[in-house]
């Protein structure tokens, strides 16, 4: 009896937990929703919106053509563009042979170091530096023209009117823009593949795989759950680009539409609200899509969704109720 009443009496008495006040919490929670009451009655009684012609402007022919040939398609190809160049870069980057490797970091310094208004400026002028039209041959054959009498080696010649026709249209928006985030997409691709531990390679490589086979069955299905929330961020950032295209100028194209229609009807925030809309449906769509691309190549890694029911088995296992 007594050694029970000493451990009794060893033992901590009840402890009275008491939660822990926040109380500015609640205060910030009023604080917006004020703010949002107050943008709200702004919205709705503010005679510079007129909602009924915001609509208007939405189904538009010349704005949904825009929406879908300039802000979607330009979007997608330019994206095309940009993953394939920058992939290669990154391969590149990666590479031993240093020519290659500081080739891709020279384009990857120079596309990160121009915004991309100025390049889109610049690439509807660069049909000045082709006045005799643009060729692809061999260098230089005029020597060989005048030397030898051979014929001018080309093998693909293109005017100058039509070389200013694509640049200064929706293919050099597309070259463009594509450009411009390889540089991007190319620091992406070569984070996720660095993510990689090296070992894997090793280990694939050990068992018969061929490098093909190690890239595509070990490497970019890890490298993915870091290319992907990057990459998903940079489609979102290229679907508000091109607003830029007017730099060409690309006149199918969204905004390009909404602006004109603000000029010729003088009812500007009416007008750039249907844009606002347009751009906020889109990006939003895109969130979803990447969060669910999130999930698919997070699942086996700490801290996912696969994660959480084993770490609250541990919480709750036999080892804790011991």
């Amino acid at each position: 009896m007594s050694e029970h009443g000493s451990v009794e009496d060893a033992r901590p008495g009840r402890i009275d937990a008491v939660e822990v006040r926040h109380p500015w919490r609640w205060v910030a929670l009023a604080v917006i929703a004020v703010l949002v009451a107050m943008l709200a009655h702004l919205l709705v009684t503010s005679p510079a919106f007129d909602w009924a012609f915001t609509l208007e402007v939405m189904n538009q022919t010349a704005v949904i053509r825009g929406l879908l040939l300039g802000t979607l398609l330009m979007t997608v190809l330019a994206m095309v563009v940009a993953v394939v160049v920058g992939v290669l870069l990154a391969i590149a980057r990666l590479s031993d042979n240093p020519l290659l490797s500081g080739a891709a970091w020279v384009y990857t310094w120079f596309f990160r170091s121009i915004p991309r208004y100025v390049l889109l400026f610049l690439t509807g002028t660069l049909g000045a530096l082709f006045a005799d039209g643009l060729s692809l041959g061999v260098p230089f054959d005029f020597l060989l023209t005048d030397a030898l009498g051979t014929p001018e080696l080309r093998f693909f010649s293109v005017d100058q009117a039509t070389v200013y026709a694509w640049l200064g249209g929706y293919a050099g928006g597309v070259l463009a823009l594509g450009l411009s985030e390889a540089a991007y997409m190319a620091e992406i691709a070569r984070a996720g593949l660095l993510s990689v531990d090296r070992g894997q390679h090793e280990a694939a490589a050990a068992l018969g795989m061929t490098r093909r086979q190690v890239m595509r069955r070990v490497v970019l299905p890890q490298a993915m759950r870091v290319i992907v929330p990057p990459t998903g961020n940079e489609v979102i950032a290229m679907v508000k680009d091109t607003s830029l295209l007017s730099a060409l100028p690309v006149t199918v194209e969204l905004f390009y539409q909404v602006t004109l229609i603000s000029g010729r009807t003088y009812q500007v925030l009416p007008a750039l609200a249907s844009a606002v809309i347009y751009y906020l449906v889109l990006t939003s769509v895109l969130m979803v899509g990447q969060h669910f691309l999130e999930r698919r190549f997070g699942r086996g890694f700490g801290g996912g969704p696969a994660a959480r029911p084993a770490a609250a088995g541990v919480a709750v296992g036999p080892g804790a109720q011991k």
